[in-house]
C-alpha cells in the first residue's frame, strides 16, 4: 500500500477532513456487458510497432507509432475505413491526445510535438532539443495541455502549452536521483478538476492540484510506471519490470492491485462510463470489474512483446496496440479491438520503397564534357547514394580512373598502362578511346555498385545502363576477344575486377574485418552520462540509440562498427614497404592520455565549438589575405601578402565567426553532397578543370592538353592518391587505435579538474578550468538566474560550454551553446552520427586532403586556385544540415590548394572529431602520399612505369 504523503495532500486533508480527501473515490457502477461485443486482431506483424491509441469517438480513433524510414506510422479510423496519414515530420510518435473531431496532439521522439488542426500538422517549437522524446500528453484542450518525456529514459521533464508558447515546468527538488539524475517521465494524466498526475521511472509519482506546483507523492514502488489514467477521481497507474504493477488511489492510498504472473503493464484507459482496461507484456489485457481487475481471455494469438497503450471508447468498444515496444526494434505493430462491429484491416505502407531508376538528370550528369569526366561524375552519384566508406570509395575511384587511363593509354605510342598493356590502332582514335573508355568503366562501376555491395546499388546500375545507350553503346556487348574498342574496355574491366579481387579490401565479403579486432575499452552510451574506459589513449565505440551514416543512410541502432579495420592490407597505387605488416608511412610517436600536451588539445576544441553559437557576433576576416599560408602540419600562417595572379591584396572577407565554424564543419564533413573526402576532391579538381584560367599542362609546361588527356591524366594521379591516402591513414588508425575527442572531454571531466587541488573535484588528468568555458558547478553559480541553473542538480562536477546537440526540426530550429556537463559533452555532429566508426589517429580527412592538394599543385604546376582563388558560397539560411543556418551568407576562399587541405583538417576540430595531432600528422603524410602518387602517375604518363 503506498500512502500519499506529500506535504500538499496533508495539508489538503487536515483542512478539508474527511469529506473530500484526496477528492473524493466513488466507484461508478460498471457498464453493462454487449454480450455482441467480440474481439478481433484487427492487424498484427506491421513493420512499425503501434504506440499509442486514442480517439473521441468509435468512428474517429487515431493510432500512432514509429518511424521505420519514412515518417511515423499514423492511423485513422472513421467508422468504415482506416487512412494512413503523413505528418510531413520525421520520428517515432510515442502518444496523440485527441480533443475533437478536427483537432489532436501528436508528440514522440526529436522533441515533436505536433498540433493538427483541420487536416494540417504544425509543429510546436519546444524548449528542448532532437534528444528530447516526449512520451506522454494530457490537456483540457488545444490551447491547454502538458507534455511530458525523458532523455534517454532518464532526467524526465514536463512541459506545458498555453495556446502560444511550450515552456518548461519546474519539477519538485525532492525528486530522488542517481548521481544528479532524476527518472525518466513517462505519462501525464488529469481528470479535468484540477489534478494532474505525473509517472515515470524509479516509482516516480508527481502531482498537481489546482494552481499549485508539482509535487513528489512517495510510493513503495521502484518499478517504472509507464501510465496514468482514472475516471471519477480515481487514478490508476501501470507499470512492473520484474513484476507488473498496478496501483489504484482508492480513500487517499494508492493501493497495490498487481495481477499475479505477470512482469509488466503499459497501457490503462477508462472512459467516462467507467469502463476501464489495462494491457501490457506478450498481448495480455486486463478488465476491471467491480473493484478488481480481472485477466481477460480474448481467444486471441497475439503476436508482440507487449500491448503498449489501450483507449476505451465512449460506447465501451477498446482499442489497444503494441508489437516489440520492450527494445530498439519498434516493429511487429499490433491492433486489437473489443466491440460489436467488425473493423478493416489497414493497408499499410510504413517504408519508402528504394528506388531503382534512374532520374532524367541523373542519367549524363555533365554533357558537354569529356567522356572521361562524364564516368567520374557517374562514380560520384553513386558514391552518393552509398554508405560514405571513404576506404571503399578511393579504392573504387582509383580503379575506376586506372580503367579509364588504360584504355586512352592503349591508342597512344608512349604511355603505359596500369593492368592492362595492350596497344591498339583505330582511324577515330577519338571516337576508340570514348568507346573503349566508357565499356572499361560501365563493367568497373557495374561490379563495384551492385547492389551487394552498395546501398543504392540497384538506381546506381540504372544509372550507369542508361548512360552506356544514350552514349549509343550496347551495355549487353561483353565481348573481350577482337580488336574493337568495346572488347578492348570490357578487357581491362574484367581484368581489373579480377586483378583486385584479393588486393586485401576482402571485397567478396562486402569489406568486413579480416584482421579479428576487438574493441579494448566498452562502448559509450552517447546518451548516457557514465564512462568507463580501460584505457583512455584507445578508441571507444559508440552506442547510438539512432544511427544514420553522414548522408543520411539508416544504419540501425546499436554499437558502431569498425569500418576499414583491413585498410592496410589493401594493395597500394604507388607505395611500397619492405614488410607486408608494416605502415607505408612512419606517422612517429601516438598521441596518448598521459601527453602532456593533452590537457591542451581537449580544451582547443572544446573553446571552438563554445563559439558555434549564431547569437555570438564575433566576426573573423577569413580571406587568403588573412587565413591561410601554413607550413606543412602547422597552423602558422596569416594569409597571403597579395593574390599572385593579379597582384592585388586580397579583399577582406568579414563573416560571424559561428557562422564560418558551422559551415566549415559541415562542408568538409563528407564533401558539400557527401561524396565523402575522396570524392570531395574529385569535385574540387573538376572545378578548376572548368575554370577559364586554367592551362592544361602537366605541371605548368609542355603543351597544352586536350579535356580528354587533362581528365584521364589528372584522375590516375589524384585518385591513386586518395586510394593511396586511405591505405596511409586507416593503417595507421588500426595500429594506432587513437581515441575520440568524446572520450577524451567525457571520461576527463569525469575526473574533474586538474587546475588546482585545494578546489573540490581536483584530479590530475581531469580537465583544466577556463573561465568562461570550462568550470566546477557550484551552488552559487547554479542558483536561480545564474549561468548554471540548468545544472543544479550537479553540483561539483565540470561544466563545459558547448553545443546541446541536435535541434528537433534542423530546418528552422539551432542547438545553441549552453552550459553543459562535461560528462555530457557532444561534439558539432548530427546525433545520429555524432563520431565516425574509426580511431582517430590520423585523421582521414587531413591526409586525404593533403594528397589531394599536393596533385593538385603538382598536375598544375601551381599552388594557387585558377586565377589565384577558389570559393565555395553557403547561401543564408539553407545551406547547414545539423541545424538551421548559417544566419548570414558564407563565401568560403582559399588562395592555395593547401589552404583547402589545411581547412580540411582545422573543420574535424570545429567538428569536435579529431584532436590537434590527428590533423597536423595527417597533413604530413598526406603529403608524401601526394607526392609519390604523381611521381608515379608520371612514370605512367611517359611510358616508363614498366622499365
Amino acid at each position: 500500500m503506498v500512502q500519499l504523503t506529500s506535504r500538499h495532500a496533508l495539508l489538503a486533508s487536515l483542512a478539508l477532513s474527511a469529506v473530500v480527501t484526496l477528492t473524493g473515490c466513488p466507484d461508478p457502477d460498471d457498464p453493462a456487458p454487449d454480450e455482441a461485443r467480440s474481439w478481433s486482431l484487427v492487424a498484427t506483424d506491421l513493420p512499425a510497432a503501434l504506440l499509442a491509441v486514442g480517439g473521441v469517438a468509435e468512428d474517429d480513433v487515431w493510432a500512432v507509432g514509429a518511424d521505420k524510414g519514412a515518417g511515423p506510422l499514423v492511423l485513422h479510423f472513421d467508422g468504415a475505413a482506416w487512412t494512413q496519414v503523413q505528418t510531413g515530420f520525421r520520428g517515432s510518435l510515442w502518444w496523440v491526445h485527441p480533443f475533437s473531431r478536427r483537432s489532436a496532439v501528436f508528440a514522440g521522439a526529436n522533441a515533436n510535438v505536433l498540433l493538427w488542426r483541420d487536416g494540417v500538422f504544425t509543429r510546436v517549437t519546444p524548449p528542448g532539443i532532437a534528444h528530447h522524446t516526449v512520451f506522454g500528453i494530457w490537456g483540457r484542450s488545444e490551447t491547454d495541455f502538458y507534455v511530458v518525456g525523458s532523455v534517454a529514459s532518464k532526467n524526465g521533464f514536463i512541459w506545458h502549452y498555453d495556446g502560444a508558447t511550450l515552456s518548461e515546468v519546474p519539477l519538485p527538488s525532492d525528486i530522488p536521483t542517481d548521481k544528479g539524475d532524476i527518472p525518466g517521465i513517462f505519462k501525464v494524466w488529469g481528470d479535468g478538476e484540477g489534478r494532474v498526475w505525473v509517472v515515470g521511472g524509479k516509482g516516480l509519482v508527481l502531482r498537481k492540484e489546482g494552481v499549485g506546483p508539482f509535487e513528489h507523492v512517495p510510493t513503495d514502488t521502484d518499478a517504472t510506471l509507464f501510465t496514468v489514467a482514472g475516471v471519477d477521481g480515481r487514478c490508476v497507474v501501470v507499470g512492473g519490470g520484474a513484476q507488473a504493477v498496478l496501483l489504484e488511489e482508492s480513500g487517499g492510498r494508492l493501493e497495490h492491485k498487481d495481477p499475479a504472473n505477470l512482469q509488466l503493464l503499459q497501457g490503462v484507459a477508462f472512459n467516462d462510463a467507467g469502463a476501464g482496461y489495462a494491457t501490457g507484456q506478450s498481448g495480455a489485457i486486463y478488465e476491471r470489474k467491480g473493484g478488481a481487475w480481472e485477466a481477460v481471455s480474448t481467444g486471441l494469438s497475439i503476436r508482440a512483446q507487449s500491448l503498449h497503450a489501450v483507449w476505451v471508447g465512449p460506447k465501451g468498444s477498446v482499442w489497444a496496440v503494441g508489437g516489440n515496444v520492450l527494445g530498439a526494434g519498434l516493429d511487429g505493430g499490433v491492433l486489437v479491438h473489443l466491440g460489436s462491429a467488425a473493423v478493416p484491416t489497414p493497408e499499410i505502407q510504413a517504408t519508402t520503397p528504394a528506388v531503382t531508376t534512374c532520374p532524367a538528370d541523373g542519367v549524363d550528369l555533365a554533357p558537354g564534357k569529356s567522356i572521361a569526366r562524364r564516368w567520374n561524375e557517374q562514380i560520384l552519384n553513386a558514391v552518393r547514394r552509398d554508405i560514405p566508406r571513404p576506404g571503399v570509395h578511393a579504392r573504387n575511384l582509383y580503379h575506376l580512373a586506372a580503367a579509364m587511363w588504360d584504355a586512352w593509354a592503349a591508342y597512344d605510342d608512349v604511355a603505359d598502362g596500369v593492368f592492362v598493356d595492350d596497344k591498339r590502332a583505330a582511324g577515330d582514335v577519338e571516337a576508340a578511346r570514348a568507346e573503349a573508355i566508357s565499356y572499361a568503366a560501365y563493367r568497373v562501376l557495374m561490379h563495384r555498385y551492385q547492389p551487394s555491395l552498395a546501398v543504392g546499388g540497384a538506381q546506381s546500375e540504372d544509372c550507369f545502363t542508361k548512360f552506356m545507350e544514350k552514349l549509343g553503346y550496347d551495355p549487353t556487348n561483353e565481348a573481350t576477344t577482337g580488336d574493337s574498342p568495346a572488347a578492348l574496355g570490357n578487357l581491362i574491366g574484367e581484368t581489373i575486377i579480377a586483378a583486385t579481387a584479393d588486393d586485401g579490401a576482402n571485397e567478396a565479403d562486402n569489406y568486413k574485418d579480416t584482421t579479428g579486432w576487438t574493441s579494448v575499452n566498452p562502448p559509450l552510451v552517447v546518451e548516457g552520462s557514465a564512462i568507463t574506459v580501460v584505457d583512455p589513449s584507445v578508441w571507444q565505440p559508440l552506442i547510438l540509440a539512432e544511427s544514420e551514416t553522414q548522408n543520411g543512410i539508416p544504419t540501425g541502432a546499436g554499437v558502431q562498427g569498425y569500418i576499414g579495420s583491413n585498410w592496410n592490407l589493401v594493395t597500394p597505387f604507388a607505395m611500397t614497404r619492405e614488410h607486408p605488416e608494416d605502415l607505408f608511412h612512419d606517422p612517429g610517436p601516438f598521441p596518448a592520455f598521459d601527453d602532456a600536451e593533452m590537457n591542451d588539445w581537449a580544451v582547443e576544441m572544446v573553446v571552438k565549438e563554445s563559439k558555434m553559437d549564431p547569437r555570438f557576433d564575433e566576426m573573423i576576416d577569413i580571406s587568403p589575405g588573412a587565413f591561410g599560408n601554413n607550413s606543412l602540419g602547422a597552423n602558422d600562417g596569416h594569409g597571403h601578402t597579395v593574390n599572385p595572379v593579379t597582384g592585388q591584396p586580397y579583399a577582406p572577407n568579414l563573416v560571424k565567426l559561428s557562422d564560418f565554424s558551422r559551415v566549415l564543419a559541415e562542408f568538409w564533413a563528407d564533401g558539400p553532397k557527401s561524396e565523402t573526402p575522396p570524392g570531395h576532391w574529385n569535385t574540387l579538381a573538376n572545378a578548376v578543370a572548368d575554370s577559364a584560367g586554367l592551362a592544361r599542362r602537366i605541371g605548368g609546361e609542355g603543351p597544352e592538353l586536350g579535356a580528354l588527356e587533362w581528365d584521364v591524366k589528372m584522375y590516375l594521379a589524384l585518385d591513386g592518391a586518395v586510394h593511396d591516402a586511405a591505405i596511409t591513414a586507416w593503417g595507421v588508425k588500426r595500429v594506432s587505435q587513437g581515441p575520440r575527442p568524446i572520450t577524451i572531454v567525457r571520461y576527463k571531466a569525469s575526473l574533474g579538474q586538474s587546475s588546482n587541488p585545494s578546489l573540490p573535484h581536483y584530479h590530475a588528468d581531469g580537465l583544466p578550468l577556463v573561465p568562461g568555458v570550462i568550470e566546477l558547478v557550484t551552488a552559487q553559480s547554479s542558483a536561480p538566474g545564474q549561468r548554471h541553473e540548468r545544472l543544479a542538480r550537479y553540483v561539483g562536477e565540470i561544466a563545459v560550454l558547448g553545443w546541446r546537440g541536435e535541434p528537433g526540426d534542423r530546418a528552422s530550429e539551432v542547438g545553441g551553446v549552453d552550459w553543459v556537463r562535461g560528462v555530457e559533452w557532444l561534439p558539432y555532429q548530427r546525433r545520429t552520427f555524432v563520431t565516425p566508426a574509426f580511431p582517430g589517429f590520423v585523421s582521414g580527412h587531413s591526409t586525404f586532403s593533403r594528397a589531394g592538394a599536393e596533385v593538385l599543385t603538382q598536375m598544375t604546376g601551381s599552388a594557387y586556385f585558377p586565377g589565384g582563388l577558389g570559393e565555395f558560397t553557403a547561401p543564408e539560411g539553407s545551406y547547414l544540415v545539423f541545424e538551421d543556418g548559417p544566419s548570414e551568407t558564407v563565401v568560403l576562399q582559399w588562395g592555395t590548394y593547401y589552404d583547402a587541405s589545411d581547412q580540411a583538417g582545422q573543420s574535424r576540430l570545429w567538428g569536435g572529431i579529431h584532436l590537434q595531432p590527428d590533423d597536423f600528422i595527417g597533413r604530413t603524410l598526406g603529403s608524401m602520399v601526394g607526392a609519390d602518387a604523381v611521381a608515379k602517375a608520371r612514370t605512367y604518363f611517359d611510358g616508363t612505369a614498366r622499365d
